[in-house]
């Protein structure tokens, strides 16, 4: 398991969930000159900047990336789900339960995807870039925000960069064990025959061929003294190409791979459905957790502190937030919120998201008893030690 993977899959999974929700900001929006007609439950292209500078902000928050680019394990699937929770209500938008699961299930099935058909294990930072430019063209118009992504944009080239082959391949195989079971149906990949109706992902057998490599077709074989001395070619089954150039790993210029881009830049209705497999998966893991686990909680304790930088807007009253719907209807909506399997359902838990001084004083105290006066800490940091320590700084 890879250290440096947690970066890469938060703003890939941001990045998707930004595409997804500017989609659906846009079909309900309003026009400016139209907008003192309808109800306030309708959108304004103020409204969806609004938005979307919210959500950004909160991404790139700089105490947050400060912990996130730390070298550490990945969180459980249920803490970064509570993340992501957390972060699309950093607006004046709601989302309810059915619209949120969809929301994430097609953010991580789409990441999912562009995993999976990345040429080179490498490529999964072309991946990265490609969702931090669609970003930075969001926040274009807003300054102060626009700097927050280039700063990003300069720990990601530093960190990355100098990265060997071999440990982008740990990268890569440490999201795949992270997405093996997740096996959900999206209808634009169904359509486009790029995913079958288990919820498995249809590899090429054609196209591109990694950069820097040939196409199949051919055997060389060569003598003790390294001279070539025989060819021969063979049938590989496809239609394969070379690629000229390399995507660029700097922080403008073309990346070459498109995996990453906005797949709903062109309306498509998008639907979700839960396979077989994602199903017993759920009941598996609904049997396995049956009983509390008191860590889940203080975990989500201490991301939803480390969120913590900007508070979640609440809107003064019930009807001042704006609700966004990822189904075609509020009827589709309310079915799929009946239809979801209970299996899939986080219990409630209560976290504590506020600076609570008098408890970070108390917490302050309580680890010194640990340690002996005057005696310096001498053991490896670690995510948990990380967290309370920023805790402590909130």
């Amino acid at each position: 398991m890879s250290s440096r993977t947690l970066p890469l899959l938060f703003i890939n999974l941001g990045g998707e969930m930004l595409y997804i929700l500017d989609q659906r900001l846009r079909a309900q929006n309003i026009p400016a000159d139209k907008a003192k007609k309808v109800p306030i439950a309708d959108w304004i292209e103020a409204d969806r900047r609004r938005v979307m500078n919210d959500i950004i902000t909160t991404m790139f928050n700089k105490k947050f990336l400060e912990e996130l680019f730390k070298p550490q394990e990945l969180y459980s699937k249920k803490a970064l789900r509570t993340v992501f929770d957390r972060l699309a209500h950093a607006s004046i938008m709601r989302l309810n339960q059915a619209s949120m699961d969809k929301l994430y299930d097609l953010m991580t099935m789409a990441f999912k995807y562009q995993v999976l058909l990345c040429p080179r294990p490498k490529d999964i930072l072309l991946v990265c870039f490609n969702h931090m430019d669609a970003i930075k063209d969001f926040v274009k118009d807003t300054p102060n925000i626009l700097s927050q992504v280039d700063e990003t944009y300069r720990q990601l080239i530093e960190i990355y960069s100098p990265l060997s082959s071999g440990e982008f391949q740990l990268i890569r195989q440490t999201l795949l064990i992270f997405f093996q079971d997740m096996h959900i149906r999206v209808s634009i990949f169904l359509k486009d025959k790029v995913q079958n109706s288990n919820g498995r992902f249809v590899l090429p057998t054609s196209g591109p061929v990694p950069y820097g490599t040939q196409t199949p077709g051919l055997i060389r074989l060569f003598s003790c003294n390294g001279e070539e001395v025989k060819r021969q070619q063979f049938r590989n089954g496809g239609n394969y190409a070379g690629v000229l150039r390399e995507g660029s790993f700097d922080m403008f210029g073309d990346r070459v791979i498109k995996l990453g881009t906005n797949m709903y830049s062109v309306s498509r209705p998008v639907e979700t459905h839960m396979s077989g497999t994602s199903k017993n998966s759920a009941q598996h893991a609904k049997q396995v957790n049956t009983a509390p686990n008191p860590l889940a909680k203080e975990e989500l304790n201490l991301l939803a502190r480390l969120m913590g930088g900007l508070e979640v807007q609440k809107p003064g009253n019930a009807d001042s937030g704006f609700r966004v719907n990822l189904f075609a209807t509020d009827e589709e909506e309310e079915e799929a919120l009946i239809s979801r399997p209970n299996d899939l359902s986080f219990g409630v838990i209560n976290i504590q998201a506020t600076k609570d001084l008098q408890a970070n004083a108390e917490l302050a105290k309580i680890m010194g008893e640990f340690t002996e006066a005057g005696e310096p800490c001498t053991s490896p940091s670690s995510k948990g030690d990380d967290l309370l320590a920023m805790m402590d700084g909130l």
